[in-house]
């Protein structure tokens, strides 16, 4: 079985912080995504590759794993265990010693030093008292001969990327994903976040003799909108205000998420001052009917391209003053 170098597949050192991993991901999931690499077949692979080397190097847990026991970190638990049982009974000595290997094989060491053995023939021949060789052939795919030849596996977790528009994100909609070749519909709430996660449990990869299917996990990515500015639930926003109803006083139509709303424009506004909008804001995730608010600045601007007799009339105002 070849050794997967999940850092390598994302181009980071083993001692890449969780951060620098995170950036590692989206980058080359991005560039690696299937929906834009149409002729690109081999995209498809590369992109599965990268989502899970990013599903084990960005879990603390799952990384500590990887790192002791290679591709085989989903078993470190029945390593771990059957360590335990090997120890207890004394170790490879006595009656609980294997006999010779057979045909061509790979090893690797567990955490405390010792050299486990995978046979690539006919397996260990000899004593089985400790039930070693079948945990190790009903792992690896082989014919097991003992109980351990039907203990059943969790199939791998997939993470993907969403990515949405700041207005796709303010609506509760469907969408159709596809991942690992199958289509995958799910209705995705009002107010998700930029970088929030979510997890459908069983639509990960299938488990390995009748072992459960792992999950999905999708990553939402909320591009930036150009013209509202998402803090939280709450929604920024520039208004432009000519410099006479800044002085003078008026009203201004602006846009918000869900129409258009009248603003009365107090007089000798300010530049720069600010107008909270109750529950104009982005709706609250899975808070039917509640949102946050829309703060709207005021930005004056200056009048450009003036005739004499306007420039005369501002500066009799700047002579009174």
């Amino acid at each position: 079985m070849a050794y997967i170098d999940y850092y390598q597949i994302l181009g980071v050192d083993k001692s890449a912080s969780q951060d620098d991993i995170k950036k590692a991901y989206r980058k080359l999931a991005r560039k690696y995504h299937p929906d834009l690499n149409p002729n690109d077949p081999s995209a498809k692979d590369k992109f599965q590759q990268i989502n899970e080397a990013n599903e084990v190097l960005s879990d603390p847990e799952k990384r500590k794993k990887y790192d002791e026991y290679g591709e085989h970190w989903k078993h470190a638990d029945e390593f771990e265990a059957q360590k335990k049982a090997r120890q207890q009974a004394g170790g490879f000595g006595g009656g609980h010693g294997f006999g010779g290997f057979g045909g061509a094989g790979q090893g690797f060491t567990d955490g405390d030093g010792s050299y486990w053995y995978s046979s690539g023939g006919d397996g260990f021949s000899g004593g089985n008292a400790s039930g070693f060789s079948d945990f190790f052939e009903s792992m690896f795919g082989q014919r097991g001969r003992g109980q351990g030849s039907n203990a059943g596996f969790r199939g791998r977790d997939f993470n993907a990327e969403l990515h949405l528009a700041l207005r796709d994100a303010a609506q509760t909609h469907k969408q159709i994903l596809t991942v690992n070749g199958k289509q995958v519909r799910i209705t995705i709430p009002a107010g998700v976040a930029d970088g929030q996660v979510i997890k459908l449990k069983g639509y990960g990869g299938e488990g390995v003799n009748g072992g459960p299917a792992g999950d999905l996990y999708i990553t939402f990515v909320i591009a930036e909108d150009p013209v509202f500015k998402r803090l939280g639930d709450d929604l920024y926003v520039d208004v432009e205000v000519d410099l006479y109803t800044a002085v003078l006083g008026g009203e201004k139509l602006i846009g918000t998420l869900d129409g258009k709303v009248k603003l009365k424009i107090k007089p000798e506004t300010q530049n720069g001052t600010k107008v909270r909008l109750k529950g104009k804001g982005f709706p609250v995730y899975k808070k039917e009917g509640q949102f946050g608010d829309l703060i709207v600045t005021y930005s004056v601007k200056i009048p450009t391209n003036l005739t004499d007799k306007q420039k005369e009339l501002f500066r009799q105002l700047q002579s009174m003053n």
